[in-house]
């Protein structure tokens, strides 16, 4: 993927949208999707089925079929548009770690996830997809949180920015962060990814030596990090904090301000849209809706009024059109504002109501208590070969209840076995290496409450 002058002309198009207001925005995102649809009829014979009772002619979006992750992967040759692109070789090319952001038949940006459904999937970006989501980054969303002495602070810092995130398989933060130290070799210093799972004494030590400008994290590793910072062992002066993949709240966000001295920004990404949407000053999330269509629904899909949480939310992603994504059921509930944000933004706002996995809280043999970021725990189960999907839950200060889904033909023992092993040697790198692992007969199982995946659970829930 090399650079192309595209980027900046979408740069240019994001801030001609903005300026035009509503009426701007709403036309191109109806002409993209009439694009996306076209392209999918045509190439993708999963879409061309699903819509094969639909007329020909242009369909509004609410004529058009809810999906979900599981019923795509299950048809993931139909669902893609380009025949080179098939389950078997990009399960090939994700199982090389060496391979992370390198291309895809020579194109295509690959990433991995498991999501809110608890099911895995693979996605797979073209071109047009990583030009839209970079020039979101660059134009639309780091000057408005930065500022223009946030940029100047920036620039004599080197640009330098540190992800905090998960590592180790092609997940969309460190890929992304690999991708643009790539594309940007007089940069490429400047981007680091710092693995969530290595032991917190250690990544405090890594991010004092690398001094961020921008620090990303996911809120429950930047929590452990603010009382790192409060307790004078991180000594991080970032122009902002930027926060993604869980669900936080606005006192966990006044908390880590407060330790970093900096506004702490959200982004709502997913691996189906990686900025879907990014925060204001007044708390709430911005939609790129000139590139991304956000449906909050009932349960039966209808429209949930404005002010009111919705049962779920349907995507509709403009950018990428080698894996269309139309009306995809993200599984997060959202409450769309009714009224103009006061920050001035032309684009719709939304707060999330996403899933909140646990911090865990061990007992080391010392007596002190070891904190355990949740999407750190639960990724070393989860790459585990053969498992399928995981469930976590605490139930005692040294004791762990794993609920396994195997694959399709994996051996349940060997799996255990391997999955056992691995949380094992895990907690022993964290020092707690005497948490009882037990083996739970149930599989994992969705929130009575929300209706979503909680991957990772404290029960009783962790306290402070």
């Amino acid at each position: 993927m090399s650079k192309r002058p595209h980027s900046w002309c979408v740069v240019l198009d994001l801030w001609r949208a903005q300026r035009e207001g509503p009426a701007g925005l709403a036309r191109r995102q109806e002409n993209r999707l009439a694009a996306l649809v076209a392209h999918a009829r045509k190439l993708s014979r999963f879409y061309q089925h699903l819509y094969r009772d639909l007329p020909a002619e242009r369909a509004t979006l609410r004529d058009l079929p809810a999906v979900t992750k599981r019923e795509l992967m299950a048809s993931f040759d139909d669902w893609v548009t380009d025949s080179r692109v098939t389950l078997a070789g990009v399960e090939a090319f994700v199982a090389n770690p060496d391979l992370i952001a390198t291309p895809y038949c020579g194109e295509y940006f690959v990433c991995t996830s498991a999501g809110t459904t608890g099911h895995p999937g693979l996605f797979v970006y073209d071109r047009r997809a990583v030009d839209a989501y970079r020039a979101i980054s660059i134009g639309r969303i780091t000057p408005a949180w930065a500022g223009a002495r946030g940029l100047l602070r920036m620039t004599r810092r080197g640009f330098r920015w540190a992800a905090v995130v998960g590592t180790g398989g092609h997940y969309a933060g460190a890929g992304w962060m690999e991708l643009q130290r790539r594309r940007n070799p007089w940069l490429s210093h400047a981007y680091r990814v710092f693995a969530v799972r290595q032991p917190l004494a250690e990544l405090v030590t890594a991010l004092n030596a690398f001094a961020p400008a921008i620090l990303t994290a996911y809120p429950s590793a930047l929590e452990l990090l603010a009382e790192e910072q409060l307790a004078g062992r991180l000594h991080l002066h970032p122009v902002f904090v930027e926060i993604a993949g869980e669900s936080t709240t606005l006192d966990a966000s006044a908390r880590a301000a407060a330790a970093f001295g900096c506004p702490i920004r959200n982004v709502y990404a997913a691996s189906e849209f990686l900025v879907m949407a990014f925060s204001c000053p007044h708390d709430w999330l911005h939609v790129n809706s000139d590139w991304a269509v956000l449906e909050a629904v009932d349960e039966d899909l209808r429209p949930t009024p404005p002010g009111e949480p919705s049962h779920t939310v349907l995507l509709t992603n403009l950018a990428n059109f080698v894996q269309p994504i139309i009306r995809y059921d993200l599984g997060d509930s959202v409450l769309v504002r009714p009224d103009p944000c006061p920050c001035g933004s032309p684009l719709p706002a939304i707060r999330v109501v996403g899933r909140r996995d646990d911090i865990l809280r061990f007992a080391a043999a010392d007596g002190k208590s070891v904190k355990i970021v949740p999407l750190a725990i639960g990724g070393v189960v989860d790459e585990t070969p053969g498992v399928h999907r995981s469930q976590l839950i605490q139930t005692g200060p040294s004791a762990i209840r794993v609920r396994l889904e195997r694959k399709p033909g994996a051996d349940e023992e060997k799996v255990w076995r391997d999955v056992a092993a691995s949380l094992s040697a895990y907690l022993a790198q964290q020092r707690v290496a005497n948490v009882e692992i037990v083996r739970a007969n149930e599989p994992p199982e969705q929130s009575a409450r929300f209706g979503k995946f909680r991957q990772v659970i404290a029960v009783p829930p962790a306290g402070p």
